[in-house]
């Protein structure tokens, strides 16, 4: 098909050249002192594009004969380049293939072959990632020295250069990430807060920036950081739920008396204080510290929407109901004898409510949901034990002191468990 193409395009030159050329009227006449010539026009024409090739021709030559260095240099500058990014792409391969003594070393190699022309020197972006690769390897060999003088190399570098700025922010969160594996939080935290704005609310920031405050025993920045993770949807639902729990138990747990407990309790989100674990952890450690009333309070709105709560989140209300049982005011015994009412089988309610009745001295119901409680296998241990040295108290007060041995040996038998 191209044959014919081409034929065709020839007989149409030929007819082209046959209509225009035929007719060789024209002359082009030349004049030298005495001399002169003439030719067809035909002829000047065909002659002078001919020369024009040939003066193109010969300008093309000569230039390529000047030019000849030139692209030798530039053929062995792009021959060095090839062979730099070649040493690069090994020492990435061999980094993520775990063999980062190959990789240190392609990377120093990729690093003097830039620095050995003049003409690569000025990639800044090539010599940062180098460096990088470079400290990478050397922090997974544990030679923090070296390691550290690559990342100041690349940072120094990339701060000077605009197009190296990526580098620069993945160079810090590296810094950051290496400083959590020395277990250095505070170095950690100090990079992370050189980062541009934009760059700390990331996602890889924010889990770094997780782990520091963690690290550095500072739940409660944690728990803001965590909170901003969660909407980032960086965790899963049920993670998140968990983490922020846990979170929220290292601030209360942090606390050293009831005012810094109280404060830590106000300084929580208004989702975390509607969590029934978090407001019994704070009832626990409130009582602990003997606010018995602050903790009671805390856990009211709880009580009163108990039947919207798991059987899990009813038992650990129930522990911190009885950790703050001191004191308990007669205005408690109709929400809890409403809640025995609606979960009657449930033996941490039996326990507190039994607690809370022995408190009230109503020594009749007491004595039934405590020997509930003390014979509930479910029950931490810790509870049945308080349930019999209660019905123990119960008896020695009551004169029977067979019934109160027998509750003291079951105390004491759970105790040896």
């Amino acid at each position: 098909m191209r044959a014919v193409i081409w034929f065709v395009l020839l007989f149409a030159l030929a007819v082209v050249s046959a209509s225009v050329l035929g007719t060789n009227d024209g002359l082009a006449s030349f004049y030298w002192g005495s001399w002169r010539l003439d030719v067809s026009l035909n002829l000047f024409l065909i002659a002078l594009l001919a020369a024009c090739f040939a003066l193109v021709a010969v300008i093309q030559a000569v230039n390529a004969l000047i030019g000849l260095p030139r692209r030798a240099h530039e053929w062995r500058v792009a021959r060095r380049d090839r062979t730099a990014q070649a040493a690069l792409r090994d020492a990435l391969s061999q980094y993520f293939g775990g063999r980062y003594s190959r990789a240190q070393k392609s990377a120093q190699r990729a690093l003097l072959i830039q620095s050995d022309t003049p003409d690569l020197v000025q990639d800044n972006e090539f010599t940062v990632l180098g460096h990088l690769l470079a400290a990478g390897s050397l922090h997974k060999l544990q030679d923090r020295t070296h390691r550290d003088e690559q990342l100041r190399l690349a940072l120094d570098l990339s701060s000077r250069s605009g197009l190296a700025r990526p580098a620069e922010e993945g160079a810090r969160l590296l810094a950051a990430e290496w400083a959590l594996d020395d277990r250095d939080a505070a170095r950690a935290l100090e990079l992370l807060g050189e980062l541009p704005p934009g760059v700390a609310r990331r996602t890889h920031a924010l889990r770094l920036r997780l782990q520091a405050t963690r690290l550095a025993r500072q739940p409660h920045e944690a728990l803001k950081t965590a909170r901003l993770l969660a909407k980032h949807q960086a965790f899963s639902k049920e993670a998140a739920q968990g983490l922020l729990r846990s979170l929220a138990f290292e601030s209360l747990d942090g606390a050293r008396d009831a005012d810094q407990v109280r404060r830590v309790w106000l300084s929580l989100e208004a989702v975390d204080r509607r969590d029934p674990f978090v407001a019994a952890r704070t009832a626990t450690r409130l009582s602990k510290f003997g606010a018995q009333a602050d903790a009671r309070n805390a856990l009211r709105p709880f009580w009163e929407r108990l039947g919207e709560l798991g059987i899990d989140e009813r038992c650990a209300l129930a522990e911190a109901l009885v950790a703050s049982i001191d004191g308990i005011g007669a205005d408690w015994l109709p929400r809890l004898e409403a809640s025995l009412q609606a979960f009657p089988r449930e033996p941490a309610l039996a326990h507190a409510v039994g607690r809370a009745l022995a408190q009230r001295e109503l020594w009749g119901k007491a004595r039934l949901l405590l020997q509930q409680a003390a014979d509930a296998e479910e029950l931490p241990l810790a509870a049945r034990r308080d349930a019999w040295v209660l019905l123990a108290h119960l008896a020695e007060q009551q004169g029977d002191v067979e019934r109160t041995a027998d509750c003291y040996r079951h105390a004491a038998t759970l105790t040896e468990n």
